[in-house]
């Protein structure tokens, strides 16, 4: 679907606030606190990581303003291009980490299957 996402979709966040205005006010609060750039961690590495969640999120407005304030604050294509291979890598090994959750959960049913306890696995 062609222009499902749009980038002047941003717009209309002003009428999401206006709908949601006590859950927007606690959002951008928090949203605000952790891109601060007086912390620990400096805004060009606070930025990589916002990068990192989006690209694993899937959030294309996220990437978009991410990426303009990952580029704002100092970072490379090759920080970016890193960035993405270790999200990449970060959640492939989450669908590895849960192979070993489906293994066991498998082994569960297959016994009870096997004992002769046929009930339908609850969600």
């Amino acid at each position: 679907m062609s222009g499902y996402q749009t980038p002047e979709d941003i717009q209309t966040v002003p009428q999401l606030v206006a709908l949601a205005p006590t859950e927007a006010k606690a959002f951008l609060a928090f949203n605000h606190a952790c891109a601060r750039g007086d912390g620990v961690v400096p805004p060009k590495y606070r930025e990589l990581i916002s990068l990192a969640v989006a690209l694993t999120t899937q959030c294309a407005y996220c990437l978009d303003v991410h990426t303009a304030a990952a580029a704002k604050a100092g970072a490379t294509r090759e920080e970016l291009a890193e960035v993405a291979m270790i999200a990449a890598a970060v959640r492939a090994g989450g669908t590895l980490a849960h192979a070993l959750l489906a293994l066991r959960l498998f082994e569960r049913h297959a016994t009870s299957c096997q004992s002769g306890d046929n009930k339908e696995p609850s969600a």
